[in-house]
């Protein structure tokens, strides 16, 4: 990303550094084994729905409208889909699922409608 793509934020690295390792553990959280955690019966799209929209709304908090979060958004969506062939195809535990990568989709465009509410500043007026 450009320099012009983050917002004028107080600690620009810091924010982008927390945003890029939270979009890490989403993808190894999605290729390790899963927990033996007992989740109802597609309580997993809620799961995936969940993480992309805190990727994709927390990335309104840090990129600018425009260019730059029509690509973040686009990145999380063809993360979400590879992240689905990537559990079909590299591990033994996990199955790639198509309506995850719906739910995932989802949860991107829930998390990018942030943009357009006046919730979409609320780091860039945070000065803590």
């Amino acid at each position: 990303m450009r320099a012009g793509a983050i917002k004028p934020l107080r600690r620009p690295v810091l924010w982008a550094t927390l945003w890029w390792l939270a979009v890490l553990v989403v993808i190894v959280v999605c290729l390790i084994p899963p927990p033996p955690i007992p989740v109802p019966e597609n309580g997993d799209k809620v799961e995936h729905f969940l993480a992309y929209f805190i990727l994709a709304g927390s990335a309104v908090q840090l990129y600018r409208r425009g260019r730059p979060l029509a690509w973040v958004g686009v990145g999380l969506v063809l993360m979400g889909i590879g992240i689905e062939f990537a559990q079909g195809a590299l591990t033994a535990d996990r199955v790639a699922d198509p309506m995850d990568a719906l739910a995932n989709g989802i949860g991107v465009l829930a998390g990018l409608a942030i943009a357009a509410t006046p919730l979409r500043d609320l780091l860039l007026r945070w000065r803590g």
